[in-house]
């Protein structure tokens, strides 16, 4: 599990921010410094998420939003965003998962040339392999005569082992 910074207690959030659940907006109950009422919380982070800062710490969005709803910080857990938008935290996009299941939605590296997650062009073999990670090891699917059929073998795999966590595109 990942180390996060605790949240600030629920009242103080409570006293600083109004969030929209459905919306997932968040805006500052009170003027302080270049804070202003009605205005919304926080700024976008180079990764694309929303951060707020309370005092002098910054939060994620998503995390103040689950601790809003529920009452109960997510603690080591991360705060999915289910549709896989960093900006959509409306409470019925967010969901709690562990480091593993957080990991099996990232989307295919920026490296990858077949077009397809989970699917390489092996030269030795002069095929297409599809690959998926388990636990953080790799699990190699098998050998395939086009990058379609190795996609096919991840997506069955990808949905078979990580459910609704899994992503394959």
């Amino acid at each position: 599990m990942t180390k996060s910074v605790p949240l600030p207690p629920i009242g103080q959030l409570q006293e600083w921010l109004d969030y929209d659940p459905v919306s997932g907006i968040f805006t500052w109950q009170k003027n302080c410094g270049n804070k202003r009422a009605g205005l919304e919380a926080g700024g976008v982070d180079a990764f694309g998420y929303r951060r707020i800062r309370i005092n002098t710490r910054k939060y994620q969005a998503q995390r103040i939003a689950w601790i809003m709803v529920t009452g109960e910080d997510p603690g080591k857990y991360h705060v999915d965003h289910i549709n896989c938008n960093p900006l959509d935290n409306s409470f019925a996009n967010l969901r709690l998962a562990t480091n593993a299941q957080n990991a099996c939605n990232r989307g295919k590296p920026s490296t990858n040339s077949s077009g397809y997650k989970g699917v390489t062009w092996k030269k030795l073999k002069n095929k297409w392999s599809a690959q998926i990670m388990i636990n953080y090891k790799k699990k190699n699917l098998g050998y395939f005569n086009t990058p379609e059929e190795a996609h096919a073998a991840y997506c069955k795999a990808a949905k078979e082992l990580h459910g609704d966590f899994a992503r394959v595109l």
